[in-house]
């Protein structure tokens, strides 16, 4: 059987799709819950130097916001709603994170190891 350059493409385009959902669901996922104005774990440890997804719920009983200066990241969350933050590869180190609803209580911290 013999393919054309644009029929190679075509197939190599096909595949790539079709393989994109696996590699988006090989990413390391770690949770986090806002309860109560707080970060539970209020430390979280990840791996440094890889790809992961950062899932974040908020328990309620307000809105609350992630959110990292350092890292470049904020998702603001209602009551009950989840969502999630993909991080590139973070060198080893601690990387903070905080609330703005609730500042005095709102404080965690990335380590990436």
């Amino acid at each position: 059987m013999k393919f054309s350059t644009a029929g190679a493409l075509v197939l190599a385009s096909g595949l790539l799709l079709a393989l994109a959902p696996l590699r988006a669901q090989e990413l390391p996922s770690f949770k986090l819950l806002i309860r109560a104005g707080r970060f539970v774990p209020a430390t979280l440890e990840v791996p440094a130097n890889t790809k992961f997804r950062l899932l974040i719920k908020n328990e309620g009983p307000g809105a609350e916001e992630f959110e990292s200066v350092e890292l470049r990241k904020e998702k603001v969350l209602a009551p009950g709603a989840s969502s999630f933050l993909i991080f590139q590869p973070l060198k080893p180190g601690t990387y903070k994170f905080f609330g703005d609803f609730h500042p005095d209580t709102a404080q965690g911290q990335l380590v990436a190891k």
